[in-house]
């Protein structure tokens, strides 16, 4: 069955015309012709990927259908899959997957549906390309109707992209607004249940990645992912997904340092100096003290694992740094929106 072009249209009236526009409008499958086999994330941002893979695809033994697929599939050694099937424009690259059982040739963004019967497949993933389709709602659509009921729909993308492939819209959109975005795709389907994401920013790049050492953090990986309605009777719910491990103290010690904190001055979660500052005026808030103490540590476990919590919380692209009130002797959060904006989203420094 074919997706109502009814029901994408209803959809797409409510961008701009332009919306799926590309800077390259030229053939894909031309752009594609070079070979682009290279990682396009670092390997602390693929490892993140296969462990949201491999966390959600609990199926016995699954069938997945892996859109627009490349060198990799992203699915951990040892699970055991009975067909992975790639469908993409990379013709080389899906030769280079080890993964894939079989591939198929087919540009969506020209033709997007999908050669396969009804309930095919177990899992559909798409990683790390949502961006380039001109054509999503009927992508998604299809991705739907090929899937099995209670079927793993995963949609994973970082902050890197080919910005002349890219859409407009995903060109010109933060990471949650992209987030969101995904989310209208999926709901346009109406064949989809609750939806699920995860985020994973700011953590320390790779000791070995050509980029170590400059400051710039590993690339950020966004999740989204429901499952197809119609699961069967008594059929549990996917795991939550465990960031990849921080280092960082036990409890023992983070409550010992917390306690410390008024003598130490020190973060009790990376044990660097908290900097001392002057309370930004705002017509908003009034602290009863004229200064705080902030951790500006970019690698602290406290502001790394935030940005998953804050997402919990339905405040998807924040996280927060650890702020020490010695009024108050106590530590507590303050929201940030990025790295690179928090000092002048907090608070402002003493001369």
């Amino acid at each position: 069955m074919s997706p109502s072009p009814r029901v994408a249209s209803f959809w797409l009236d409510r961008y701009p015309t332009d919306a799926f526009s590309r800077l390259d409008e030229a053939s894909d499958a031309k752009f594609y012709a070079t070979a682009r086999q290279g990682p396009h994330v670092d390997a602390l941002a693929l490892r993140t990927v296969q462990r949201v893979v491999g966390t959600l695809l609990t199926e016995y033994r699954p069938r997945v259908l892996d859109l627009m697929a490349g060198t990799s599939s992203h699915l951990p050694a040892d699970l055991d899959t009975e067909r992975v099937v790639g469908l993409g424009l990379d013709e080389q690259s899906m030769v280079a997957n080890g993964r894939l059982s079989e591939y198929r040739l087919q540009d969506l963004n020209q033709n997007p549906e999908l050669p396969f019967a009804d309930e095919s497949f177990d899992a559909v993933l798409n990683t790390l390309s949502v961006g380039y389709l001109t054509r999503p709602f009927e992508v998604f659509a299809e991705a739907a109707r090929v899937l099995k009921p209670g079927g793993l729909m995963l949609v994973v993308f970082s902050d890197r992209l080919f910005r002349a492939k890219a859409v407009k819209l995903w060109r010109d959109a933060s990471g949650s607004e992209r987030k969101m975005l995904v989310e209208e795709y999926f709901a346009s389907t109406r064949a989809f249940t609750e939806l699920h994401s995860f985020v994973s920013r700011g953590r320390p790049r790779p000791h070995d990645d050509p980029y170590a050492g400059f400051g710039i953090p590993s690339d950020s990986i966004w999740a989204v992912y429901s499952d197809r309605r119609g699961a069967p009777a008594g059929r549990g719910v996917r795991p939550g997904i465990l960031p990849v491990p921080l280092p960082g103290p036990s409890r023992e010690d983070l409550e010992r340092r917390k306690r410390e904190v008024r003598y130490t001055l020190r973060c009790p979660y990376c044990d660097e100096p908290l900097i001392k500052f002057e309370l930004a005026s705002s017509p908003f808030c009034e602290w009863p003290n004229a200064f705080m103490y902030v951790c500006f540590n970019n690698d602290c476990p406290y502001l790394v694992g935030g940005w998953q919590v804050m997402n919990e919380q339905g405040n998807p692209g924040f996280s927060y740094r650890l702020m020490y009130n010695p009024e108050q002797d106590r530590c507590l959060p303050v929201p940030v929106p990025s790295v690179a904006a928090a000092r002048e989203y907090t608070v402002t420094p003493r001369g």
